[in-house]
């Protein structure tokens, strides 16, 4: 969301936290819903009641280890859990993409690292804007897009700058890898501006790719807030030595408001997931929203943003990464402040936990919970980290 502390900054945060155990504990709860909430859809896969949040037992804050890889990369936004080992992926460890240079120039990020659940850091790609095999305007800035899908390719979004600024961005593209982390293929086109972050619905070999774009048109002409991002559907297919191929595309939700920002390059809507019964939830991030968009892998048309408003205000203070929780709930990061909040499918907003107390607003993005529901993985910009709230 914003700039992150250089390396030695970052070095220093490390070594702080390694002093004081690396961990901290907050167990601030909220039970009262939102002054202002609109019910779009009850989730009727999700009991109508959750007992006791997922995120209530849920206090301490580990860091399991750095994200910057030797080429001083910074700003880690997605993460991906990886399903099952093939090349040099392994079950169980996390995929972690950068979005800033050594420099701390936004959008000119272009590693993925790969994490053990004890911290110890790989890395699984580089990415070379010449060695990319198809068309990605403007090169390589890695987003918080980040899946794996059938025949463990990865794919992760792309939305680069020259100069860290919005007015050089452009609209990059989607890049597939292999399961060695070399570059086989792009998703680019009219309905990729930006692409911001990513959730995958895999059914056999096809995949629906759900990508939030924050760029459609503007940025250079300094144009603050406009309503027109989108979030578009794109089907695949994939297997073993298949790559992804693009069948369909279908953009289903539209009128989300972004703006560039000279400290954050975008703020626009960021996180997806997609619950059992076909609802895509959406991190309306300048609204400060929830959106729920209902039958989400079938529909043929796309709603607009204000029609399908889960809630907005109260504990959601720009929310950015989303992730469901095993008991059906929806989890958020905020841009604002250090929080984690949880909100339940028909909208009440439950809890907050904190998850990061020292650089707090923008640092948190991707999250994803861990195996078995032990808790929850996420990445900090701030101090360049995976943490888990545990």
């Amino acid at each position: 969301m914003h700039k992150t502390p250089t390396v030695a900054a970052a070095a220093a945060v490390a070594v702080a936290l390694a002093a004081c155990g690396g961990s901290s504990s907050s167990s601030s709860t909220h039970a009262t819903p939102p002054a202002s909430a609109t019910q779009a859809h009850t989730n009727t896969a999700t009991p109508a009641a959750t007992t006791t949040p997922f995120l209530a037992s849920f206090r301490q804050v580990t860091t399991v280890g750095s994200t910057v890889p030797p080429n001083g990369d910074l700003n880690p936004y997605g993460l991906a859990i990886i399903p099952s080992s093939a090349g040099a992926l392994h079950a169980g460890n996390l995929l972690v993409s950068n979005f800033n240079a050594k420099s701390n120039n936004q959008g000119t990020g272009t590693t993925i690292v790969e994490l053990t659940s004890s911290g110890t850091r790989t890395v699984f790609a580089d990415i070379k804007a010449s060695s990319l095999p198809g068309a990605c305007p403007g090169g390589v800035g890695l987003t918080t897009a980040l899946s794996i899908v059938p025949g463990n390719y990865v794919v992760v979004g792309s939305l680069p700058t020259t100069n860290g600024q919005s007015a050089t961005a452009q609209y990059g593209c989607l890049i597939v890898l292999n399961d060695k982390g070399h570059p086989v293929s792009t998703i680019a086109g009219a309905n990729i501006q930006g692409p911001w972050d990513m959730t995958a619905v895999t059914h056999g070999s096809a995949t629906s790719l759900f990508v939030s774009n924050v760029l459609n048109g503007g940025p250079k002409e300094g144009i603050r807030t406009i309503d027109n991002s989108t979030v578009v559907r794109i089907n695949i297919t994939s297997g073993a030595d298949r790559a992804p191929k693009v069948i369909s595309e279908q953009v289903v939700v539209e009128g989300i408001p972004w703006r560039d920002d000279k400290t954050a390059l975008a703020i626009g809507p960021t996180g997806v997931a997609v619950d059992g019964s076909g609802t895509l939830y959406v991190a309306d991030t300048l609204r400060s929203a929830i959106l729920a968009v209902p039958q989400a892998l079938t529909r043929a048309t796309a709603v607009d943003d204000d029609s399908v408003t889960l809630t907005h205000g109260g504990d959601l203070k720009q929310p950015l990464g989303l992730a469901l929780a095993p008991n059906g709930d929806i989890l958020t990061t905020n841009a604002l402040n250090g929080d984690i909040v949880e909100t339940s499918p028909s909208g009440k907003q439950l809890l907050t936990r904190l998850a990061d107390a020292k650089t707090g607003a923008g640092s948190l993005f991707g999250l994803a919970p861990a195996p078995g529901g032990t808790g929850v993985y996420y990445v900090d910009d701030g101090a360049n980290t995976l943490r888990i709230l545990h």
